[in-house]
C-alpha cells in the first residue's frame, strides 16, 4: 500500500487525509507492505510524534448538513478532522526524493532531511557561482 503525507514526525509517524490509518492497519495485519511517499520537506523533525502533528479541523457543517438542510441535532458537538495520524509501527518505509527511510525512522528520516538540505543548498551555490 502506497500513500502520500502532509507530515511526518521524526519517529516516522505520519499525518495524512483520513482513512490513510485504517488502511495503514489492515495493510500491515494482513502482511503487506505500507510505504507513505513523501518530500523531505513534509518531515518535521522538531515533532517528536504524531502526537504533536497539528490536525486540521473541518467545517462542522459538512457533517451536519446535506444541501444546505441541516441534518443533525441543532447545536451538536462535531470533530471533523481533515487527516488522521498513522503511527510508524505500521509504516514498512518511508520513500523520499533522498531514497527510502526504514526503521529506525528517527535515524533514517534525519539523514534524508539532512541529506535533501545539503543538496538544496550545494545547488544554490552552484546557481550563485554561475551567475
Amino acid at each position: 500500500m502506497i500513500f502520500g503525507a502532509d507530515r511526518v514526525a521524526a519517529n516516522g509517524d505520519v499525518a495524512n487525509k483520513v482513512g490513510s490509518y485504517k488502511l495503514a492497519v489492515i495493510a500491515r495485519e494482513n502482511g503487506i507492505p505500507v510505504y507513505s511517499v513523501v518530500p523531505t520537506s513534509t518531515i518535521d523533525l522538531n515533532l517528536p510524534d504524531g502526537d504533536h502533528i497539528p490536525i486540521e479541523e473541518r467545517d462542522a457543517h459538512e457533517v451536519t448538513h446535506i444541501d444546505g438542510h441541516l441534518v443533525a441535532p441543532e447545536g451538536v458537538p462535531v470533530y471533523n478532522p481533515a487527516f488522521d495520524v498513522t503511527p510508524h509501527k505500521y509504516i514498512t518505509g518511508i520513500v523520499t526524493e533522498e531514497g527510502v527511510c526504514y526503521p529506525p525512522f528517527t535515524q533514517s528520516l534525519r539523514r534524508a532531511k539532512e541529506a535533501a538540505e545539503a543538496r538544496v543548498k550545494a545547488n544554490r551555490l552552484a546557481r550563485g557561482k554561475q551567475s
